[in-house]
């Protein structure tokens, strides 16, 4: 049985109630967690916004050797580590190993890195001079979804700590073990009472009321677009920081002239890494016409012969995060049935899986072809193992089709036309667009969509900015001007 963290001290939560963690490969109770409400929010933003009166003065230099030490703490545990995040998710146990845990690990260095070498403006006037430097804002409410759960929660831990925010995080009642693992962590290498506080619970009400709380400044939110709306018009009433990273209907674009075999692996990885359980993931694949059938026919192979559904511990295709998830990638897989979708291959539960993983949320992977891009199934985000497929003639028309949707999070373009690839890549409007790749990712660089997808922008200096307030400072050296 888990508790919440606050204050330094493990607390159970004021109602006494506790909710199931299950583990989606084998349908099993794993943990219990604390079902919280207002009063443990409340609780936890009134010890952050005492301890904040003594970490917000701390040195930068003080707080990078704080996560160095977490990232060093992260790393000595790394297959503890990922063994929780492999059960609480479903997923592989090597993609933990080699993906989520060693991400959270580098979130960790490059912002204790980033506030090393952050500088900031100055601007020289005839008699006076403007320099500028960063504040922290107070408390920062982090939530954080489930399907990268250490990894996301770590890029939002990072900078806030960095910046010399104290926090309330609520991670996802779905998979809250890394959290709880994380803040173990935290207590271990001697990180001030109070700074960091952890509170489980379901998002309609611990989520809900860590984002009206008035001793909360800042939400950097992370989820779906449903959620973020409700967010934001919470967060932007009360004039508080915000940061929305939401859904996506991405696309890789695939054209005649692309290097076939890289193109081929990069649309695979895009279309099911993490059980197509990422927000980056290209959920709609456009082939120009010359080349559709050859690629269509190479990539239902590949998926059909490399990806395996079974024991996370020793697959490379794992679980659905979920049951209930399950049943919403089930109603899309039937509704593009009924929409005239032809199921390449998947678009159904794996046969005979052994006791216990045959009690799992395990769903094949699916490539759908036959339905128009307007249609809902390509359109609307499922984000899951389910990807429709389409042919195009010109360039056109696939600039006209990858902006038809609501959102726009990321995409990849595969040319061997660099021209093309800029071409594309202006007038996609999304918030990232790789080219000849995929999730190939610089933590400098901004993340962060546009439309439904979010607002706001993180990563590098830009999640510097967005964790503190900059100040200007202007000095008069001259006669007095009074």
């Amino acid at each position: 049985m888990l508790d919440n963290y606050i204050g330094g001290k493990w607390v159970k939560p004021a109602n006494g109630e506790y909710l199931d963690d299950v583990n989606p490969a084998t349908n099993q109770v794993i943990a219990k967690i604390p079902r919280s409400g207002s009063e443990d929010i409340d609780a936890a933003a009134k010890a952050a916004k005492e301890a904040f009166k003594t970490w917000g003065k701390t040195s930068f230099e003080e707080r990078a050797v704080y996560l160095e030490k977490l990232a060093a703490a992260i790393e000595r545990r790394l297959e503890a580590f990922a063994a929780l995040e492999s059960a609480d998710t479903g997923k592989p146990l090597k993609l933990a190993q080699t993906l989520d845990i060693p991400r959270a690990c580098s979130n960790l260095r490059f912002f204790a890195g980033a506030i090393r070498h952050d500088f900031v403006e100055a601007h020289h006037m005839h008699d006076a001079l403007n320099y500028s430097f960063r504040t922290p804002i107070g408390v920062a409410g982090l939530i954080t979804p489930w399907n990268l759960p250490l990894y996301l929660l770590t890029w939002k831990v990072a900078p806030a700590l960095a910046m010399g925010n104290t926090i309330v995080m609520k991670p996802s009642e779905v998979t809250p073990l890394t959290a709880h693992a994380l803040v173990e962590m935290c207590d271990e290498i001697g990180l001030p009472a109070g700074v960091v506080n952890l509170v489980s619970g379901y998002g309609a009400t611990a989520g809900s009321a860590l984002v009206a709380h008035p001793d909360i400044h800042l939400v950097s939110f992370t989820g779906g677009t449903v959620t973020g709306r409700h967010v934001a018009a919470t967060a932007a009433s009360m004039f508080k920081k915000l940061s929305l990273e939401l859904g996506g209907k991405n696309a890789t674009v695939v054209f005649a002239d692309a290097d076939f075999d890289a193109a081929l692996t990069g649309a695979f990885r895009a279309s099911f890494s993490n059980q197509g359980q990422i927000c980056l993931c290209g959920s709609r694949v456009f082939v120009e016409e010359s080349l559709y059938d050859k690629f269509v026919k190479a990539l239902v192979e590949k998926t059909k012969t490399e990806l395996k559904c079974g024991d996370p511990k020793t697959s490379n295709f794992g679980s659905l995060s979920s049951h209930v998830h399950r049943e919403k990638i089930e109603y899309y897989v039937k509704l593009a049935r009924e929409e005239g979708g032809e199921i390449l291959c998947g678009g159904k539960r794996p046969d005979s899986l052994p006791a216990p993983f045959n009690e799992g949320a395990f769903y094949e992977p699916t490539i759908i072809a036959g339905l128009p891009p307007s249609s809902r199934v390509s359109r609307e985000e499922i984000f899951g193992p389910v990807i429709t497929i389409h042919p195009f003639r010109s360039e056109e028309e696939v600039v006209r089709e990858i902006n038809s949707t609501t959102y726009g999070l990321a995409g990849s373009v595969w040319t061997t036309n660099l021209q093309r690839a800029h071409r594309v890549s202006r007038a996609w409007e999304t918030g990232m667009v790789w080219v000849n790749c995929w999730l190939h990712r610089d933590l400098r660089v901004p993340f962060g969509g546009v439309k439904e997808s979010g607002v706001g922008r993180e990563g590098g200096r830009h999640s510097l900015e967005f964790y503190s307030d900059i100040k200007n400072i202007c000095v008069h050296h001259g006669p007095s001007p009074y």
